[in-house]
């Protein structure tokens, strides 16, 4: 069934201080207007760590107030780019200096692999502001070469004041995602991280203060969704909103844009990523890339491969390297070297999966591994893999959101495609094959924002991704992501007596 660290040992290192519990609106740490503040549970134990401020729609309105007046009046859209990317060096030289104690934040409120988030997440987070910091300096319009005598050009401005409504899962990666490319363009911004995740967000808002970045550049409200995320979608004075999360609140979003000011939206929704295995993948190496896809982030992230198509030839042999290699999927405390999966973010989370792993039960699914909660306190599942699964299933048509897989087999290169675009999302897929001619056709027949050939999770800063149907539109990262928080205005004036149109 695999390896469990059952009792939450002592961590290995030192808790962080947790320094920042209120909102930080133009510059400052404020309490909520109401006074009310909520907690923070630590999934490791199920324990309070803080109690921060909960912000409401009167604090959202001071947030875009901020914002409104430092893109509308301040410094920050004025500067050159090259200023603004200087100072955002400065914040991503700052994160770098503080990457124990953010990895150590996300870990305490997420669940997070600690070694995960000082090797990987937090050091990417600074790269991501590094790579946007390069670009603020070389935003172009382009000269147009109009049929008659005018001339025109294009320019590309900063769209304005953005809300950013980041998820749980990715705290860190999801706020600089969102934010790096909107600083570039020169706009200012309220973020609104989860309830479930608050912690490093405000410690991101005072390392901004300290980079230099002018008040009410950006601005961190915590609280709720329906109350200050529902603020900020149908604010009237914010001009574009980007989130991930759910298809259901994304909906909402929209909605919420269309019956306000029409701003301008961004969704990276749900997904249910197939990945597809031919029979001339080397099977050990599948297996591998298989449980990787479900199992990373403990299953938590939208573009986990959750249903796995294996051709038939080499069908058996793979459930047989899965199960076993399954073992070494160990589930314990982030901060626990030896742990390869922490606890569900939240109680709430921590429940969903359970009750879709007795759906996958009673609907005739057959557990090959997994299924169970693990230990005595906290939000531990075990690495849960189930074959027998026919696509009409929930396990295989409903975005989990944990370490649950659904394994079926297909027999030709058109029923893999055919199961593979058999859901209602597509934000990405997997293809192992040592065949280029199967890569090339699967690849463009499949209907995802991304499509990994024999390697998965492979994002890169230049690289952008997003979704096809109901897992949303609008892309991160790449220039794709900063084209999206610029306008693009048209400038013609005639031309008199020009040799040349």
């Amino acid at each position: 069934m695999g390896s469990y660290i059952e009792e939450n040992s002592a961590s290995p290192v030192k808790l962080p201080t947790i320094k920042f519990t209120k909102l930080f609106i133009n510059g400052e740490f404020v309490d909520s207007v109401s006074g009310k503040t909520f907690e923070t549970i630590d999934p490791r134990t199920g324990e309070v760590i803080a109690r921060v401020a909960e912000g409401d729609k009167e604090d959202v309105d001071l947030a875009v107030k901020a914002a409104r007046q430092a893109f509308d009046d301040g410094p920050w859209p004025r500067m050159s780019g090259a200023e603004r990317g200087r100072i955002m060096m400065k914040y991503a030289d700052l994160i770098d200096e503080h990457i124990e104690e953010l990895a150590a934040l996300d870990a305490i409120d997420a669940g997070k692999l600690f070694s995960g988030g000082k090797a990987v997440d937090i050091p990417n987070v600074a790269r991501l502001l590094r790579y946007y910091a390069g670009a603020a300096d070389k935003i172009h319009g382009e000269v147009l070469k109009m049929s008659r005598e005018l001339h025109g050009y294009t320019l590309r401005e900063p769209i304005g004041v953005s809300g950013h409504i980041i998820p749980w899962n990715f705290p860190s990666s999801m706020f600089f995602m969102m934010s790096a490319p909107a600083l570039a363009a020169g706009c200012t911004m309220i973020v609104k991280p989860a309830e479930q995740t608050p912690l490093s967000a405000l410690f991101y808002g005072h390392l901004a203060k300290q980079a230099g970045m002018p008040d009410g550049v950006i601005n961190v409200i915590t609280g709720y969704g329906p109350t200050a995320g529902a603020a900020i979608a149908s604010h009237m004075d914010v001009d574009k909103v980007c989130f991930t999360g759910s298809t259901e609140v994304g909906r909402k979003i929209m909605q919420a844009a269309a019956t306000s000011n029409l701003k301008q939206v961004s969704l990276e929704l749900g997904g249910k990523s197939p990945l597809l295995i031919f029979d001339d993948a080397d099977v050990d190496k599948a297996a591998d890339l298989a449980l990787l896809g479900i199992l990373y982030n403990k299953g938590e992230i939208c573009v986990a491969s959750s249903r796995v198509f294996v051709q038939e030839g080499i069908y058996d042999e793979f459930v047989k390297k899965l199960k076993e290699k399954a073992k070494d999927w160990v589930v314990g405390d982030p901060f626990d070297p030896r742990s390869r999966l922490g606890p569900q973010v939240d109680k709430q989370q921590f429940d969903k999966i359970l009750s879709y792993i007795e759906h996958g039960k009673r609907e005739g699914a057959s557990l090959l591994t997994g299924g169970k909660p693990v230990g005595k306190k906290g939000y531990f599942i075990e690495p849960t893999v189930f074959t027998d699964v026919k696509e009409d299933m929930m396990i295989a048509t409903d975005e989990i959101f944990g370490p649950v897989m659904s394994l079926m087999k297909f027999k030709t290169i058109d029923e893999a495609i055919k199961k593979a675009n058999n859901t209602k999302y597509g934000l990405a897929a997997g293809i192992v094959t040592k065949n280029l001619d199967v890569a090339n056709t699967v690849s463009r027949s499949i209907r995802a924002g991304t499509i990994w050939i024999n390697c998965y999770f492979a994002f890169d800063n230049d690289c952008s991704y997003g979704g096809y149907k109901m897992s949303g539109f609008g892309r991160h990262l790449g220039m794709e992501a900063l084209h999206k928080f610029l306008q693009v205005k048209s400038v013609v004036t005639p031309i008199y007596n020009s040799p040349w149109l």
